[in-house]
């Protein structure tokens, strides 16, 4: 799946719309760059050592219902579950954002084509 990301930076103008990667770099970045860490929701893994995923931030409250992973534990269950992240840059008001939500690849690519066929028949719209 192709990925949707930001080219090149502009200091200038803020970017808070969503966008959707399958890209392992680009999602360890993202999180890092927010402190956030790889987490599985505590009793949700199967016997194959797959979990519900979560990335943690700092000052999560619900941080003793989660379970650190490592990156490497992260991204084979993300791929193994075909997920795809669903990810904001910056806030509306210029704010650093860590608005993100795992989502199938599949729900992602309909999400894109909606988006796309939206905003070339010129009804864009705002984001969250």
């Amino acid at each position: 799946m192709a990925t949707k990301e930001k080219s090149g930076s502009s200091t200038a103008t803020h970017d808070h719309t969503s966008h959707v990667t399958t890209d392992h770099e680009q999602i360890r970045k993202w999180a890092q760059a927010r402190h956030a860490k790889p987490t599985c929701v505590k009793a949700t893994r199967t016997p194959d050592g797959s979990c519900l995923l979560r990335l943690d931030f700092p000052g999560y409250s619900g941080g003793d219902t989660l379970e650190p992973i490592s990156w490497d534990d992260f991204f084979r269950i993300f791929d193994q579950q075909n997920l795809a992240l669903v990810y904001q840059e910056e806030t509306a008001d210029g704010k650093k954002s860590n608005f993100n939500k795992l989502v199938s690849r599949e729900k992602a690519l309909e999400k894109e084509e909606k988006s796309s066929s939206k905003s070339s028949a010129g009804h864009g719209r705002g984001s969250h």
